[in-house]
């Protein structure tokens, strides 16, 4: 820590490797947003509730509202603007999103849950993603566009192609 209280981290941001001076106490989705002009990480809440801050941190979806940013210290961090649009159009497309504001961190959770579908043999869709509020849709099209976007994975996986 320096003499302002500040430390230095390092961190793999979308891919990239990141060195910040930073606040001990900030939170991962100021960093994200405020230094790093990453806007597409959302906060509903700022209380772990809603998801729609949801990041992956090491593979696995953290509300980056309750993440203070030092947690994050040589941590893979991955945002929504990692995210392979191609591969969850099926859930774009199908008219799962309607105002936006939980999209992110939904399409967050729906990539992890597309990373590990043997989850899907112990646990239901709803029940992985209900770390995600949506205030417009009633979920069924978040669903329905998820299960397309894993059907449509596997069924490329199987081909060979992913």
């Amino acid at each position: 820590m320096d003499e302002c209280g500040l430390v230095t981290i390092e961190l793999t941001l979308n891919g990239g490797c990141v060195r910040l001076e930073v606040d001990p106490g900030e939170r991962l989705l100021d960093t994200l947003r405020d230094r790093l002009g990453l806007k597409g990480t959302k906060e509903g809440c700022g209380e772990g509730e809603c998801g729609a801050c949801t990041v992956l941190m090491d593979g696995v979806p953290v509300n980056s509202c309750l993440v203070p940013i030092v947690q994050a210290r040589g941590k893979r961090i991955e945002t929504i603007e990692s995210v392979d649009r191609a591969q969850l159009s099926a859930l774009l497309d199908s008219g799962a999103t309607q105002c936006g504001a939980c999209t992110p961190g939904v399409v967050m959770s729906a990539a992890w849950v597309m990373q590990h579908p043997e989850l899907l043999h112990t646990h239901g869709l709803r029940e992985l993603m209900a770390g995600n509020l949506c205030r417009c849709t009633g979920y069924d099209g978040i669903i329905g566009g998820l299960a397309a976007a894993i059907e449509a994975g596997l069924a490329r996986k199987s081909e060979g192609e992913g």
